[in-house]
């Protein structure tokens, strides 16, 4: 099923929102196609979840994909009362600063560099 999606008019405004899935053994939450993907490590005995890289493949970049994955992942980390440590320059970077609502969720910035 990989059929070639075009998004057009508004960019994200109206865009699909594409199905991303948690894939808990190889700790990451990726697109259906599996080509795009954010990877973390859990830390403090499972409390934190620490965002250490997102991928976008080139053919698939400006869609935003980046962007939904990072949703994933917080949203995944609120439902389950886990901190997040913003180790990948994306999150910390691009994400945060356009989305600053999920910064409460972030792991204590004092604490970080003892990880």
């Amino acid at each position: 099923m990989m059929a070639s999606t075009t998004i057009s008019g508004t960019g994200s405004g109206g865009a699909e929102v594409p199905k991303i899935a948690w894939n808990e053994t190889q700790h990451r939450f990726e697109t259906e196609d599996k080509k795009a993907y954010i990877e973390y490590v859990m830390r403090d005995n499972g409390k934190v979840m620490d965002i250490v890289h997102t991928f976008v493949p080139s053919s698939k970049r400006g869609l935003g994909l980046a962007s939904h994955l990072c949703v994933a992942a917080f949203n995944h980390a609120k439902s389950h009362s886990l901190s997040v440590i913003p180790t990948c320059s994306y999150v910390s970077d691009t994400f945060l600063p356009k989305n600053p609502t999920w910064n409460s969720l972030l792991y204590s910035e004092d604490l970080k560099s003892n990880i």
